[in-house]
């Protein structure tokens, strides 16, 4: 278990991330026309899996900005914006924002992809949601990068997720 923070007061999460170096572990999430998106469609491609609690809070609409700007940049790569919003939710916010170079992918369905990665939040005003976290992988899903926002409220180190991709 790992211990985050929101507004000051402690939340714990499900288990511990996967470590760099390992190789990620299976998905299974909902594109936005329900069809299911595994982690082997992505293989061949670098990763950036930024996760969040909700795209209709101002931190999360912020990292799905700033990493499909920065991802842009970058040969290869696809950003995946993971949530438990419904797809429908994301679909509209990619649109409404004319989000480019990603694909959103919700876990509202099964709720496993939490509990896989060690990031669900089981207590807190949050509850239920996946905390924020920022998971970059290389073409075969080796993890190259992990980071867990200690404070739900804080963007993710953009920078630092982005060096193992330069």
């Amino acid at each position: 278990m790992s211990q985050i923070t929101h507004k000051g007061k402690s939340i714990t999460t499900y288990g511990h991330l996967p470590e760099k170096g390992e190789k990620a572990p299976h998905f299974e999430l909902l594109r936005s026309d329900l069809s299911v998106a595994t982690l082997q469609d992505f293989k061949g491609k670098r990763v950036i899996m930024n996760i969040f609690p909700s795209i209709d809070t101002f931190v999360c609409a912020t990292s799905v900005k700033n990493f499909s700007e920065r991802a842009s940049e970058l040969n290869n790569v696809v950003v995946l914006n993971i949530s438990r919003d419904l797809p429908f939710a994301q679909e509209r916010f990619k649109k409404d924002n004319e989000i480019a170079n990603c694909e959103n992918l919700s876990d509202f369905r099964e709720r496993n992809f939490g509990k896989d990665y060690g990031l669900e939040m089981i207590d807190g005003a949050w509850e239920g949601l996946l905390s924020r976290v920022v998971i970059v992988l290389d073409e075969n899903g080796k993890i190259l990068h992990t980071e867990q926002v200690k404070d739900i409220d804080k963007e993710p180190d953009y920078l630092e997720a982005l060096k193992p991709l330069l």
